[in-house]
């Protein structure tokens, strides 16, 4: 049984494991979260190393994207750097392979037509994301600044989202993660300033992106919103509903009852493509995505 773990700088008490069969073939799948300790995930991939097929970063990205230029984010490469046998992927080849036809589905199923008003919460770790939907027409707000940097000020459109991100990332990629992304506690919590930020999730008829950003800064009431994410338990889902969100859609499928983040799909893919990861292609992906069948989560939850 080919086995993968997803080593998260996230809570602790959203660990999971599952087994799954991909292409005929068994997997056990992990989750197993840090609360924030950076040398403690740092340790763990280290022990891993070479134990396991593939091993997927969770809960930080290695990799922003925008505009065609890649930055690279300091604490991820020490994480990533930790392992030398075993390859370790942060979801970024997914993000821009299987998220963008995650848009194209909720298109073809009538849920995003020209003109929906969407909330990208972050839209450098998703950017794949991000340009389909404004492929598709729709009317994009960008909150990286908002609720990375805690700064009020809105991104309209990807124009201007690569004129920040050429003026600001290559300086914030330096800092340490956690002051960019909430990590360990902080993703079971509401952000102080949350409040300040509620009109544009009030605003959105689609919030989409990050399903941590979403949770810590999204106002008590989300009805008739549609929830574009992923990386969901059975916990959040029974809290969406209880917000009012109608339509629940995640880019990646159930397993077990959760969603897993777009590393361990990836960590996935790269064990059973048994290449070295920086040889992997997005043709690569894309043919393995297109011999699986997968399918976004979908699910009105009101």
């Amino acid at each position: 049984m080919r086995k993968v773990v997803s080593v998260s700088l996230g809570s602790s008490s959203r660990d999971h494991e599952v087994e799954a069969e991909f292409l005929g073939q068994r997997f056990s799948i992990s989750r197993v979260g840090t609360d924030g300790d950076l040398e403690r995930a740092q340790e763990l991939i280290r022990r891993l190393d070479g134990q396991v097929d593939a091993i997927g970063l969770g809960g930080i990205d290695v990799y922003l994207y925008a505009a065609g230029e890649r930055y690279a984010v300091r604490d991820g490469l020490r994480l990533m750097e930790c392992a030398r046998l075993t390859p370790v992927v942060d979801g970024s080849g997914l993000k821009n392979t299987l998220e963008r036809q995650a848009v194209y589905f909720l298109r073809d199923k009538g849920l995003l037509a020209p003109g929906t008003q969407v909330l990208m919460v972050s839209a450098v770790d998703r950017f794949g994301m991000a340009e389909a939907l404004a492929e598709v027409g729709c009317e994009l707000v960008c909150g990286d600044l908002m609720f990375a940097a805690g700064i009020p000020y809105p991104i309209n459109g990807l124009e201007e989202l690569a004129k920040m991100a050429k003026k600001l990332l290559p300086e914030m990629v330096k800092l340490p993660f956690h002051m960019l992304y909430p990590t360990g506690k902080k993703q079971e919590e509401k952000a102080p300033n949350a409040v300040k930020f509620a009109s544009y999730f009030q605003e959105a008829e689609v919030i989409a992106g990050d399903f941590h950003f979403i949770r810590r800064y999204a106002p008590e009431r989300l009805d008739g919103k549609i929830i574009l994410t992923n990386t969901v338990t059975r916990e959040d889902v029974e809290e969406l509903r209880a917000q009012g969100v109608r339509w629940l859609v995640t880019t990646t499928p159930d397993l077990g009852g959760r969603s897993f983040g777009t590393n361990v799909l990836e960590a996935v893919l790269v064990a059973i493509l048994r290449v070295p990861w920086e040889e992997v292609t997005t043709e690569d992906y894309l043919n393995l995505l297109a011999r699986l069948e997968l399918k976004p989560r979908l699910e009105r939850l009101n």
